[in-house]
């Protein structure tokens, strides 16, 4: 598993290293399993691939809807697929929840009807933001004073659960303070996280902010405008570039609130990172070869 906040150089050492192992990568990003946005979500081009397989990325369209509970059962299948031929497999992503599905395991919860899901996205849409967060705070206060209100697609699903299971979705949830312990799998885990200099990850960001500029996210930005309604499009990059669509921000307005919203998801995800005990960290100064050399030698 290789993880580390945004910008820090994963795909690039998951590359290398399923180069050196013969293996295959899956993907463990929320935004990257969707199609038409490879920009935004930094999906990883023909060339950085360089012929290694990846699994789940660019497989769903913009209105489908995806889950941490989905992606253990994807991953679970893949993984299982992979080690028929090959003895080492490479999770490469930063979705927090995503690598907790799958290594922790998550709560049973019960099975949204799409009825229920429908109804709620449609008094979403006609009713807005507001309304979807005071619905949280009526249904499950607990949960509504710990979430980030920020991730409407986090407080969508509380709603959702909660309505189905007839009970708050806070109450449901029993491994909240056991994100260091892994389920049983039959297999050994080696957990990376990819750090460093905090200032030099923020410029690494930053650079990243212009090179998405300058290869089209503005283009790709409005090939999706008319679907910004759409969860899997509430993203940074894409909901400042709407915000200047709509003459809410200038365009430099919009580049720096990018840079500075992506930075403040790093800071979330390294926070993440602290609370497990079971990450090995490398430094992403250290440069790909020496920290995939360095991964090499774990597995001896």
């Amino acid at each position: 598993m290789i993880t580390g906040p945004t910008a820090s150089g994963k795909s690039a050492l998951a590359v290398s290293l399923a180069e050196k192992l013969e293996t295959e990568i899956i993907s463990a990003d929320s935004r990257q399993i969707y199609q038409g946005i490879p920009i935004v979500t930094a999906v990883p081009t023909k060339e950085e691939r360089n012929g290694i397989p990846h699994h789940l990325l660019e497989i769903l369209p913009l209105d489908a809807y995806y889950s941490a509970v989905k992606f253990q059962e994807d991953t679970d299948r893949i993984i299982q697929n992979i080690f028929r031929e090959k003895n080492t497999v490479i999770v490469c992503g930063g979705s927090m929840l995503y690598i907790d599905a799958l290594l922790s395991g998550i709560d049973e919860l019960p099975t949204v009807p799409d009825t229920i899901r429908n109804n709620l996205m449609l008094q979403w849409k006609e009713n807005g933001d507001k309304w979807l967060i005071e619905q949280l705070k009526e249904k499950d206060p607990d949960y509504y004073n710990k979430v980030d209100l920020k991730n409407l697609k986090r407080v969508f699903h509380a709603i959702e659960i909660s309505i189905t299971a007839g009970q708050p979705y806070s109450s449901l949830l029993t491994k909240e303070n056991r994100k260091s312990e892994m389920r049983q799998l039959p297999f050994e885990v080696i957990k990376i996280c990819l750090n460093g200099s905090r200032d030099q990850l923020f410029n690494r960001i930053n650079q990243r902010v212009i090179k998405m500029i300058e290869t089209g996210l503005e283009e790709e930005a409005r090939s999706v405008y008319h679907l910004r309604h759409l969860n899997s499009l509430n993203t940074v990059g894409l909901k400042e570039m709407f915000a200047w669509f709509d003459g809410t921000m200038t365009k430099e307005e919009a580049i720096s609130r990018i840079q500075k919203n992506t930075r403040v998801y790093a800071k979330k995800q390294m926070t993440w990172h602290k609370r497990d005990e079971n990450l090995r960290y490398l430094d992403f100064d250290e440069g790909i070869m020496k920290n995939r050399d360095k991964v090499l030698g774990l597995l001896v």
